[in-house]
């Protein structure tokens, strides 16, 4: 039989943690903190260097909405779909990942702009501290059309529209259970495209710019389209050397592309293409380095937005109290993208960390056995 790259065969390496998913998912968060901050310096790097460093936030948040549906494809997928875990646990499991990260740097912030307020260093720009916009956020309901959720720790919008996918997961999986690899792969790319029509036709956007309160809208086709690649990563073998050449490529096309213009669908097919090739590759020894990487990573999302406040708070104060020169700028702001590293990783270990370790285990003993035969394992998930 003549040796082919693709093909139909279970083979695919499992997910493994220090492997290439892991260094994308901290590499995507990197840049995430430098697209917040990009704006923060002495010149804004989108107007004076590269327009890149603006609209690369739109890219790096269909990477992040499309490899969370990938990850949780290939993690929970046989899990759910074979019984021996429920909706209710995986939607549990998933929502409590996120959300007291998110109340604690949601109440951090009220604290810094009330206690700045206070001693008379009020945010320079109030309209983004509306207090009308807070519940909405806090409440992680910004992204389904509920009034609220501007300003404050804005990029927490993803996340809302994420719990939506989270509900959504269980019931797309049943749907697919029966389906081909290649049909599912067609299914997840036209529906985005499907997805994008309505949207322009609706709304006068295209998905990937659907307003932050209508975040859902926009992260759903993209969060499928990731469950879609990942099924079909668990149904058909890529050999390794193809994947890499084929992300690599990708890579390449994608800083190319972005160097003249947004070219978001071709943008898409390479973030896709990168994701579907990361999972692709073997990693015959996985680094803890890249896996603590990785597990830093949602700690990075979720609190360089409240650093930036922070730290050019009192960074302006100071700029403009002693006149510093603009390379003395460029230092204050160099300090402050490194502080946001530094922050995120003694907020995951010290206050992330050891609440999700007490999650797991009241999560773990809430579950209850299930009786052995109680559910069959779909067929289209064996194996």
């Amino acid at each position: 039989m003549a040796w082919t790259a693709i093909s139909t065969r279970n083979e695919t390496p499992p997910i493994v943690r220090g492997g290439w998913l892991d260094a994308l998912r901290f590499i995507v968060a990197a840049l995430i903190i430098l697209h917040h901050f990009q704006g923060a310096g002495p010149l804004v790097l989108a107007e004076d260097l590269h327009p890149v460093f603006e609209r690369g936030g739109f890219l790096l948040t269909n990477f992040f909405l499309i490899d969370s549906g990938y990850v949780l494809m290939r993690v929970y997928g046989g899990s759910l779909a074979g019984g021996r875990m429920s909706a209710g646990d995986f939607f549990a499991k998933r929502f409590l990942r996120v959300w007291p990260a998110h109340i604690i740097m949601g109440l951090s912030l009220v604290a810094l702009v009330v206690g700045g307020t206070a001693i008379g260093v009020g945010p320079r720009a109030p309209e983004w501290f509306a207090w009308d916009q807070l519940p909405a956020q806090l409440g992680l309901v910004q992204a389904f059309g509920i009034p609220g959720g501007y300003g404050w720790n804005a990029p927490s919008w993803s996340i809302s529209a994420l719990i939506g996918c989270y509900l959504a997961f269980p019931w797309i999986l049943k749907g697919l259970a029966r389906l081909g690899p290649w049909t599912v792969l067609a299914l997840g790319v036209g529906l985005y495209l499907v997805a994008n029509q309505l949207t322009w036709s609706l709304f006068g956007y295209p998905v990937y710019q659907m307003p932050m309160g209508y975040g859902f809208i926009r992260a759903l086709p993209l969060f499928f389209l990731g469950m879609a690649l990942a099924w079909f990563a668990q149904k058909v073998w890529i050999a390794p050397k193809l994947a890499g050449w084929a992300g690599i490529g990708a890579a390449l096309m994608l800083a190319f592309v972005q160097y003249f213009d947004k070219h978001a669908l071709i943008s898409l097919v390479c973030i896709s293409t990168i994701i579907l090739a990361a999972g692709a590759v073997p990693t015959p020894r996985p680094s803890k380095w890249v896996e603590k990487a990785a597990q830093v990573s949602f700690s990075m999302f979720i609190t360089n937005e409240v650093v930036r406040i922070a730290w050019f708070g009192v960074a302006n104060v100071m700029i403009a109290k002693f006149a510093l020169p603009v390379a003395a700028q460029w230092a204050l702001w160099g300090m402050g993208v490194m502080a946001a590293f530094v922050f995120a990783f003694l907020f995951h270990v010290l206050i992330d960390t050891p609440i999700q370790d007490r999650i797991r285990v009241w999560l773990k003993g809430r579950s209850r056995p299930r009786p052995m035969g109680a559910t069959q394992p779909v067929p289209a998930l064996e194996g």
